[in-house]
């Protein structure tokens, strides 16, 4: 059987899993995927050496697989009994990554996140899939999760022609299946100011812990986990941290993301003991994130602070800060380049300027105008830029770092439009009445600094935390509707403002 095959069917089973109009088919769809794409992956990572070294020493294969379905099945009761369990377990896992080989590489993968998903999933489709007919109000899908089913179907239909199916595939098992479960149970859970402080709470902790570590990092000029930034590191004449990411640049954005929803909570805060709280928090998480280097992580952090002030004060005050802020950049480029080491005339100066985002774009947009109906299928960047630009291994990096270069590059216009569209029901989902509460304005703000930060670095719908903010969103947005005939998640709006104080 073709790898397409299994994997168009995965994807279409998780898109039937976020639009389906029952609650027993959604159940049904999630445990067919929840089967399906792990065996997908068994035989993918068939031949690597850490499968082998399981397969050579069987007891200590199948005592971990035991260990493994106890820790899903401890923690699937857990949730059955507390389903607000779920999206803190979720945040509290979603930064831990484990090394694992994949296709002669080494993928960073969640594992932790997969357990809780699992379990999540376990919990919500099997009561619903063979007992009664449960008591779960039907809520008909939105435009979001419309596209988002679109997205996922379009995806794996078009890994049937890439030159790299499996990095299309890894996308989908690793990424795609089990974050768009994450969303499609997180949405659903009944969300309560209560829930809110402890999810940021959990955030919160683990910002800290990981700003001491990169404080420490820093300090003692030991990376922990990153070869490749430690081989830079001793190369330049700046030093960078990562904490336990393996990326300081997805460090620096899980940190900018946390300090925007605890900006939010600062912005409609009352008590000045919770004012003081969070300013403390904020100047060691803005420590630890100036310790990252990551530009593109403090572009991200200044357009949500724009974005949460617009929704506080005002919006078109925002808009006029952003634009002068924009224009002055623009005039120191174009009347003092030499300040920033920068050539307007050429091109490698331009990429220096940018650490090679220039020529990864300028190719994006080479392959995209050799075919762009179609593009080169999915996952196919990396491997089709090294051969259009005959650049080494180490430059040819998974995406543009630039996401819509990237998904115009490989999915044409087909899929840039579901990717457009994408955008849009998003932000229309988060940013519909946000300013009525911290939480969801933080969470609007988050998203669009999240946007913000893809435009200038990889990983989009390959970060839990973009499908996480959709998902809390979404259960925001109808926590509080008015009972009636079942709507869709866009129609379903909170019939009041929610009381205030309400940290977000």
């Amino acid at each position: 059987m073709d790898a397409p095959v299994p994997l168009i069917l995965v994807a279409l089973l998780v898109a039937a899993a976020l639009v389906a109009p029952s609650p027993r088919g959604r159940a049904v769809a999630i445990l067919l995927a929840l089967a399906i794409a792990p065996a997908i992956l068994v035989l993918h990572i068939a031949g690597s050496d850490q499968f082998q070294a399981l397969v050579d020493r069987p007891a200590v294969a199948a005592a971990a697989a035991a260990a493994g379905l106890a820790a899903v099945a401890v923690l699937a009761a857990l949730i059955r009994r507390r389903p607000a369990a779920l999206p803190v377990l979720a945040v509290a896992a979603l930064p831990f990554r484990v090394p694992i080989a994949v296709g002669g590489t080494t993928a960073n993968l969640l594992v932790p996140l997969y357990a809780v998903v699992a379990a999540g999933a376990l919990a919500y489709a099997l009561p619903r899939a063979f007992g009664p007919a449960g008591e779960e109000p039907e809520r008909r899908a939105g435009a979001l999760e419309w596209v988002l089913a679109a997205y996922l179907a379009l995806y794996a239909a078009q890994a049937s022609y890439s030159v790299d199916v499996d990095h299309a595939l890894e996308n989908v098992v690793f990424f795609y299946v089990p974050f768009a479960l994450l969303f499609a149970l997180v949405s659903r859970v009944e969300w309560t100011p209560g829930l809110t402080k402890a999810c940021l709470g959990v955030l919160i902790a683990l910002a800290l812990v990981f700003a001491g570590i990169g404080f420490v990092e820093y300090a003692t000029r030991n990376l922990f986990l990153n070869p490749k930034v430690i081989a830079s590191n001793q190369l330049e004449d700046y030093f960078r941290v990562n904490s336990l990411f393996f990326d300081p640049n997805i460090y620096g954005r899980f940190l900018a993301l946390v300090m925007l929803l605890v900006v939010a909570w600062v912005l409609w805060a009352r008590r000045a003991r919770e004012v003081a709280a969070a300013v403390l928090v904020l100047a060691i998480l803005w420590g630890g994130l100036v310790l990252t280097l990551s530009q593109s992580s403090f572009a991200a952090l200044l357009v949500g602070l724009a974005v949460l002030g617009g929704m506080r004060w005002s919006a078109r005050r925002a808009i006029a800060l952003a634009g002068v802020a924009v224009a002055a950049g623009v005039a120191v480029v174009l009347l003092a380049p030499g300040a920033l080491r920068l050539d307007l005339g050429s091109s490698q100066s331009a990429d220096a300027a940018t650490s090679g985002r220039y020529e990864l774009v300028a190719g994006g947009a080479r392959l995209f105008a050799e075919r762009p109906l179609q593009g080169w299928g999915s996952g196919a960047f990396a491997r089709r830029y090294r051969r259009a630009e005959d650049v080494s291994a180490e430059r040819a990096t998974s995406a543009s770092h630039t996401i819509p270069v990237t998904v115009a590059a490989e999915q044409g216009v087909p899929g840039l439009l579901v990717y457009l569209a994408l955008l849009a029901c998003a932000l229309w989902r988060l940013f519909r009445r946000a300013a009525e509460s911290p939480a969801r304005a933080g969470l609007a703000a988050g998203f669009a600094a999240l946007l913000a930060h893809t435009m200038l670095y990889a990983a989009f719908l390959e970060d839990p935390m973009a499908w996480t903010l959709l998902a809390v969103g979404t259960a925001l947005a109808v926590a509080r509707a008015p009972a009636r005939e079942p709507e869709s998640a866009d129609e379903r709006e909170p019939a009041a403002p929610e009381p205030a104080p309400a940290p977000a």
